[in-house]
């Protein structure tokens, strides 16, 4: 597979979830991605958590609810290891789904509701941190394109 060059942020889909052109930030010193969520809780072997990002007003507090999920260990960049719950879902970028494991994680001080880390980089992305909305780019002008005159 020819790997495609991302920029250092961008904008996702993620399909299951039903969000869209969601900031993500490309972390290649982060082995795991993740996503802002807050009230997580496990509640009979089901997961629930609400999203968080308020330049999405829209899906800012939108519930998800999860049943199968993993939990995983997380050394933060501090060295603090945490507790995390892990989903698999998917995302778009390039007009192609992938598939992506997410951790539930409090990114309130973070600038950016999703990480984008090396697991889900590899073998399929070069960073080039010149760039930024690439993917995003792409897209806009996809639709633009697609918009047919009369």
């Amino acid at each position: 597979m020819e790997k495609i060059v991302i920029g250092r942020f961008d904008k996702a889909d993620f399909p299951a979830l039903q969000l869209n052109d969601i900031a993500v930030k490309i972390d290649t010193g982060a082995y795991t991605s993740s996503i802002h969520c807050d009230n997580i809780l496990e509640v009979d072997n089901v997961l629930h958590c609400t999203f968080l990002d308020e330049e999405h007003p829209l899906y800012n507090g939108k519930e998800f609810v999860f049943e199968d999920y993993d939990i995983v260990f997380v050394r933060s960049s501090n060295g603090i290891i945490q507790k995390r719950y892990q989903v698999q879902s998917n995302i778009k970028l390039f007009g192609k789904v992938f598939k992506i494991s997410l951790s539930l994680s409090d990114r309130q001080e973070m600038r950016y509701p999703v990480l984008i880390g090396r697991k889900f980089l590899t073998k399929k992305f070069i960073v080039d941190t010149e760039l930024i909305e690439v993917s995003y780019n792409k897209k806009l002008n996809e639709d633009k394109n697609s918009i047919k005159k009369p």
